[in-house]
């Protein structure tokens, strides 16, 4: 049966895995209540878990050091209790090629080489190059949906990354690009980035060591 991860996990799981963000973002990640996701976060700053910084207009949380590794402890706790550790690490190892793929297409997204820059940006203008990289994103999309019925059915904090992902894909598809890779909205890169370290988290990996920097 899919385990409901607890209320205070998911406020901190929350900053981990959206980064710098007000208090209505972090609740509305897990549809919390957003009082609650305060106290939550205040408790957690009390702690020295989580601290709370303002740049010009805008003001937000991020994850402390032992805000990670606290975060890290509560979802492994959870992952022991319902003996999911093997699922998970198969997920991930599952995951991986799809990651490579979607960083290409990112990256193919984003540059179109030339025969004088192989780091030219891509101007859009050609249609076949765009088309080709919407079409890989929809193969990353089917590899993607077992994987995430998969863990959604361990827990259901893991639940929704394919619907946004292929919601995402969709709007790219029709025309709206940067639905492919644009950090301000929930495009193709920022959900995928989100359940990257949503797996790295559970499983205690350092993303850092795992990309070799």
């Amino acid at each position: 049966m899919t385990r409901d991860s607890a209320p205070e996990l998911l406020a901190l799981h929350a900053v981990r895995i959206v980064g710098f963000a007000d208090t209505a973002a972090l609740a509305r990640r897990f549809a919390l209540d957003p009082a609650q996701t305060q106290e939550t976060l205040l408790d957690a700053e009390a702690r020295g878990w989580v601290g709370r910084a303002t740049f010009a207009d805008l003001s937000g949380w991020s994850l402390t050091e032992s805000g990670r590794a606290q975060d890290e402890r509560l979802l492994a706790a959870e992952l022991d209790a319902i003996g999911g550790h093997d699922e998970v690490r198969d997920v991930h190892r599952a995951f991986l090629p799809l990651n490579a793929r979607l960083q290409q297409a990112c990256t193919h997204w984003q540059l179109r080489p030339t025969a004088g820059d192989r780091l030219a940006p891509n101007d859009h203008t050609d249609a076949a190059w765009d088309d080709g990289v919407l079409d890989e994103l929809a193969t990353v999309e089917r590899g993607l949906d077992p994987l995430a019925e998969r863990l959604a059915r361990l827990l259901t904090r893991f639940d929704g990354y394919a619907a946004r992902f292929a919601r995402a894909r969709r709007r790219a598809r029709a025309g709206e690009g940067r639905w492919v890779d644009g950090t301000d909205i929930d495009s193709c890169h920022r959900v995928w980035f989100e359940l990257h370290e949503d797996l790295i988290a559970t499983l205690g990996i350092d993303r850092r060591a795992a990309l070799g920097t």
